[in-house]
C-alpha cells in the first residue's frame, strides 16, 4: 500500500508565491525562513537563486521534520547587472529606466526538500522579458499605480507590468511571478503528490 505524501510547506511569506501554489488546489502551510539573502562575492545570478532556494527550504527542516518544503528565490539580470527588489520608489524608477529597451533575464530558483529523507531537488528556471522603450512619465505612472517595491525588476507581470513589455520568452510564465509551477508539479509528482 502506498504511503500518503508528506505535508507541504511553502518557505515564503510572498503573497504572490502563495497565490501561485493555491492553483494546485492542495493543502499547504507557509512559514518564513530566516535566511541571509546577500549575494556572495562574484556569485553568478544562476548560482545565487539556486543557493537561496535551497537555503530557504532547508532552513525550516527542524521545525518541519517530516514535510515537503518548497524554497524559491528570484533575481533579474539586465546588462550583466543583478536587479533585486527595489524597496523604494526611486530605486524602482531607476531599475525600469535601466530596463527600458533592454532584455532582462529573470532567474527563479526552486528547491523541493524532503525533510524526512533529507533529499532535495533544485532547479533554476530562466525567463526573458524584452522591455519597450519607456518614457520617464510612463515609468513614473506605472510605479505610482502598482508600487512594485517588493518585486525583482520593479514590475508585476500579472498586473499592469505586462504593458511595459515588447515580448516574453520562457517555458513557464509563472516563474516570472516567482514560482515555476510546471517544474514544481513534476517535483511534487516525484514525491508522491497527485496532481491534478
Amino acid at each position: 500500500m502506498a504511503s500518503s505524501p508528506l505535508p507541504l510547506v511553502l518557505a515564503s511569506s510572498s503573497v504572490y508565491r502563495q497565490a501561485l501554489l493555491e492553483k494546485f488546489g492542495i493543502p499547504f502551510i507557509t512559514a518564513t525562513p530566516d535566511v541571509d539573502e546577500l549575494r556572495l562575492a562574484e556569485e553568478p545570478a544562476f548560482d545565487l537563486v539556486r543557493r537561496l532556494a535551497f537555503e530557504k527550504a532547508t532552513a525550516l527542516k527542524a521545525e518541519f521534520p517530516e514535510h515537503l518544503i518548497i524554497g524559491s528565490d528570484q533575481v533579474a539580470v539586465c546588462q550583466g547587472r543583478i536587479l533585486g527588489k527595489p524597496h523604494t520608489r526611486a530605486r524602482a524608477i531607476d531599475q525600469l529606466k535601466r530596463s527600458s529597451g533592454q532584455e532582462v533575464v529573470f532567474y527563479t530558483g526552486l528547491c523541493l526538500y524532503n525533510s524526512a529523507t533529507q533529499e532535495s531537488h533544485c532547479i533554476v528556471d530562466p525567463f526573458t522579458v524584452e522591455f519597450r522603450e519607456l518614457t520617464e512619465a510612463e515609468i513614473c505612472r506605472y510605479v505610482d499605480q502598482e508600487k512594485p517595491f517588493n518585486c525583482a525588476g520593479s514590475f508585476k507581470s500579472e498586473g499592469f507590468g505586462i504593458t511595459l513589455f515588447k515580448r516574453m520568452r520562457g517555458d513557464d510564465p509563472n516563474s516570472l511571478i516567482g514560482l515555476p509551477l510546471i517544474q514544481l508539479a513534476e517535483l511534487l509528482r516525484l514525491n508522491g503528490v497527485q496532481l491534478p
